[in-house]
């Protein structure tokens, strides 16, 4: 991998990226920045938001200008919203430290017009705007496009999603026809391919990663539900990742804000952003989420565009978008800058065709996931605090003089004694609200009828309810048997079988794993792939297998070679 120094920069900017900690480039940036320092050719470049696009286009862009030119903008960047609109004048500036007087404008709606005209009128280098507030100022005549050189469409496919098309087309035609397109985005659906054939000759196109997936540090997930019980999905998924810091999406604004009251309701560090805020309360929102004030942002797609966290570990769909580019988009908001990140759909069941449509999208598998039970919900929050407590750090000059009150206060109680006592003070809360926690997984039977997914096979078990076997533990009991992460669709209990969806390449696995030995009690467990894939028998007896273990069970007892296996010693 090259340095930064050997892709063609000045010292000036060399030194304010070595003071900004940047390193080495990435892929993106290695790319672009050598064509557009060496070559006047158009560029469409493909790539996540988070890879590093803003310096790939904006250091050749300081690198290129004229410096003899002052008073007319030489470049523009055109971009979705005003938070990237402000990152993107933010980032520049920056790199831009050690350089010579450059006037950099940010021109965006929601701040007052007549301060941009003033600046524009002192002489810009470089505007950055929303189409919006940029058609604005053309059509008042207070901006001069007639002497830029660069265009950068940054988030194309985004700025288009939002209706801008019209915008982009009024702007680009106050473009000098000479002037150099770059054109940045994630996907590249018809509509971006037509503003390329439209205002971009013979352009070079550089593609970073796979064209149209999804980023490669993300892993995509789903977990099914009753329509009703979505929100208590959320809190579950919420609680279960207590160091979760992460955005929801919802279709509606008022939905939005349902959601993001009812966590605030429930104690929860949460707050909205849409279309119906203030820009005002935006901003405070968006200071409060940045600086982690805010664990959770519940979010509409449009008002999510732009908001720029680096550090996102989970995105959550309280609904599955309409269209799987805004999925795309979506899930690229955690796993940025090589870290790993989630991203957790909540579904209905009747919405699991939509999962494999979005897996050919991204071009990646989806996991089934349960959503968690109280019983794992506080196990996750007893070791969080417990860790917690392992990592604080202690100020011995301020409690060093309490601890001979403390130790006489506490004398009597053994070790154990003041573990309990500890974790109880701290933890009763959890405890007491998923003591009888219902299971909010959907397990289809006999009443529902649903279909298996035509993309799956349909496996058959002899066990079922007869054996107290739930959905959890038939999932976790394949995945230990097999020592893998098997993908899992439809599941359906009966009375004396069961019916379970399986990623047709682990199918050889999992049967083998099944009749390898394995017993319910005294009975050898037996599974086979149902062709047919027939409903449930009225009553779930007397159809297919007609096996009954003897003596009640908590829980099913599967033994390999009549020895318990680890999970259910």
């Amino acid at each position: 991998m090259a340095d930064f120094n050997e892709l063609g920069l000045s010292a000036p900017l060399l030194k304010g990226i070595e003071k900004l900690g940047f390193e080495t480039p990435t892929p993106v940036q290695e790319k672009v920045i050598p064509h557009l320092l060496n070559s006047e050719r158009s560029l469409v470049a493909l790539a996540q938001t988070g890879t590093g696009k803003t310096a790939a286009f904006g250091l050749p862009l300081l690198e290129l200008l004229d410096k003899e030119q002052k008073r007319k903008p030489q470049a523009l960047v055109l971009c979705p919203t005003r938070e990237l609109c402000m990152q993107i004048a933010g980032d520049l500036k920056d790199f831009a430290k050690y350089l010579d007087k450059v006037n950099i404008l940010a021109v965006y709606g929601g701040a007052p017009i007549v301060n941009q005209m003033r600046e524009l009128e002192r002489g810009v280098n470089i505007i950055i705007a929303t189409p919006g507030r940029m058609n604005d100022l053309l059509r008042r005549h207070k901006a001069d496009l007639s002497e830029v050189k660069r265009v950068v469409l940054d988030e194309a496919d985004e700025m288009l999603n939002m209706g801008f098309k019209e915008e982009l087309d009024a702007i680009l035609e106050n473009v000098p026809a000479t002037a150099t397109t770059l054109l940045f985005s994630a996907t590249m659906p018809r509509a971006v391919i037509s503003i390329a054939k439209n205002y971009m000759h013979n352009p070079e196109e550089i593609t970073i990663g796979k064209r149209n997936v999804g980023a490669e540090n993300v892993s995509h997930e789903y977990c099914v539900v009753q329509a009703r019980d979505r929100y208590k999905a959320l809190k579950r998924i919420a609680d279960f990742y207590p160091d979760m810091y992460g955005l929801i999406f919802c279709r509606t604004r008022v939905e939005t804000q349902d959601v993001a009251n009812r966590l605030m309701q429930d104690g929860y560090n949460a707050e909205a952003i849409h279309g119906d805020l203030s820009q005002a309360q935006r901003d405070r929102v968006m200071d409060k989420f940045r600086s982690r004030k805010l664990h959770m942002l519940v979010a509409t797609d449009v008002a999510a565009r732009g908001v720029d966290v680096s550090d996102l570990t989970h995105v959550i769909n309280y609904q599955l978008p309409d269209d799987g580019e805004v999925y795309t988009h979506r899930s690229g908001r955690t796993g940025r800058a090589g870290r790993s990140g989630i991203a957790i759909s909540i579904i209905h069941m009747k919405e699991q065709y939509r999962i494999r449509q979005l897996e050919k999208k991204v071009n990646k598998p989806f996991t089934r996931r349960m959503i968690p039970t109280g019983r794992e919900v506080c196990e996750a929050q007893l070791f969080s605090m417990i860790n917690r407590v392992k990592q604080v750090e202690v100020d011995h000059k301020l409690i060093d003089g309490y601890l001979p009150a403390i130790f006489e206060t506490l004398d009597g109680m053994s070790h154990e004694d003041l573990v309990k006592h500890f974790v109880s003070l701290e933890f009763n809360r959890f405890l007491d609200y998923y003591r009888d926690a219902p299971d909010l997984n959907i397990v289809a039977d006999d009443k529902k009828k649903e279909k298996f997914s035509k993309d799956m096979t349909c496996i058959y078990i002899n066990v079922g309810k007869i054996d107290d076997l739930t959905a959890k533990e038939l999932m976790q009991m394949l995945n230990e048997i097999t020592e893998s992460q098997i993908n899992i669709g439809l599941i359906e209990i009966g009375k004396t079988f069961t019916l379970v969806d399986i990623d047709p390449k682990q199918v050889k696995n999992v049967l083998a794993r099944l009749n390898d030995s394995l017993f319910v009690g005294d009975r050898e467990v037996v599974a086979r792939v149902d062709r047919e894939k027939p409903k449930f028998r009225q009553g779930g007896s007397g159809g297919r297998g007609n096996f009954r273990p003897g003596g009640n069970r908590k829980r099913p007892n599967f033994n390999r070679n009549r020895k318990p296996n680890k999970y259910h010693q």
